[in-house]
């Protein structure tokens, strides 16, 4: 730790993700956002990236990138482990104060190797053990490092109101709430929708993995049990054997899969003009999906759950079945049409979810472990 402008910088390392810029999800935007923000706060960052990574350079807008050998080409889940152990051996040259660690389901087991010298902070993000994609015996294996990680983390950040009520309950162990951020600055482009044969305000939106617990099949089920004449654009990569499943039953004209989507004014494009979101993540906290959508000022349909709703609050629909989803595609343009549930949620998103407050509150967390430490 060293002193900069009469103020401590920090030499921090973020793993956990598969590195950035983002290809692949949540924690990579999150670190990509995160890093770039610390940086310009004048810290020095370094964040892990994967040997199967697409972006060669060795630095990302300032942030060191510190790659290490990836197998999970050869070995599937289980090298996501082998990537982790790779990761951790590495930080305990780097001399970080502060490492923080995206999610536990890789890493939990790997504990006798942190680092002594600095202080660990997980970010816990959703309830991975409740995942449907995983077998029992992999549940159980997911629960116990759960609670290896609240025993043995310096500290905890939940992304969401339930997670941190759930560590308090299940561990007794207190949680910094600190959700995911979106940007506001939105600049949409109708050259995107017309590549796409999309016409604004003429179409259903979802983005989402394609993952039981997302509950595509419930919106893909009840769109086509409904009479709406609007397409539904689903995007997502569909490669996994779910994925292959969902498009084959579902192929339709009006059904439009077009794969994964990472650039962020394409997507924004679609948000805008989309004349509903849906959104059916069930199991994680608070998803950065959900709050893109919510700074495009869309009317969100989302799956009935304590997470959603602890964002949404009453400004949105709400369903648990794919009949629910065809009953609100009957008239829900009567109910979104004074704009009152977007711009509620957009304000939402101006006070608790724009990324410098998120980063603040990141930086504020850090210096508290470390002087915790003293």
């Amino acid at each position: 730790m060293t002193e900069q402008n009469g103020s401590r910088r920090l030499n921090i390392g973020i793993l956990g993700c598969r590195g950035i810029p983002n290809h692949y999800g949540g924690y990579e935007q999150f670190a990509e956002y995160l890093a770039y923000g610390l940086v310009r706060k004048g810290h020095q960052v370094g964040v892990y990236i994967s040997s199967l990574h697409p972006y060669a350079d060795d630095s990302w807008r300032g942030v060191r990138l510190i790659r290490k050998p990836d197998p999970e080409n050869q070995l599937g889940a289980f090298g996501q482990f082998i990537y982790d152990l790779n990761c951790l051996r590495d930080a305990r040259r780097r001399k970080f104060d502060v490492l923080l660690q995206l999610g536990y389901t890789s890493s939990a087991v790997w504990y006798p190797v942190w680092p002594a010298d600095a202080r660990h902070i997980v970010h816990l993000d959703g309830l991975e053990w409740k995942r449907s994609k995983y077998a029992y015996p992999v549940r159980r294996f997911l629960k116990w490092m759960e609670g290896l990680v609240a025993r043995r983390a310096d500290a905890l950040i939940a992304d969401s109101p339930v997670i941190k009520d759930y560590t308090r309950d299940a561990y007794r162990r207190h949680s910094e709430l600190i959700a995911y951020g979106a940007e506001t600055a939105i600049q949409p482009d109708l050259k995107h929708l017309e590549k796409m044969g999309l016409e604004p305000g003429n179409y259903l939106l979802a983005i989402s993995r394609f993952v039981p617990e997302n509950n595509l099949e419930l919106i893909l089920e009840g769109y086509r049990n409904s009479d709406c004449a609007s397409p539904l654009v689903v995007i997502g990569n569909t490669g996994n054997r779910y994925g292959a499943w969902l498009t084959g039953k579902y192929a339709s004209p009006k059904i439009l899969f077009p794969g994964a989507i990472y650039d962020k004014q394409i997507l924004d494009s679609l948000r805008v003009y989309a004349s509903l979101y849906f959104h059916g993540h069930s199991v994680g906290g608070t998803n950065p999906s959900l709050l893109e959508a919510m700074a495009c000022r869309v009317p969100v349909c989302a799956h009935r759950n304590d997470f959603n709703a602890a964002v949404l609050g009453p400004d949105a629909f709400y369903f648990q079945d794919s009949r629910q989803v065809s009953e609100i595609l009957r008239d829900f343009g009567e109910q979104t049409a004074d704009g009152r549930w977007t711009e509620a949620n957009f304000q939402k998103i101006v006070t608790d979810y724009q990324w410098p407050v998120i980063i603040d509150r990141m930086e504020t967390l850090f210096f508290r472990v470390l002087n915790d430490r003293r």
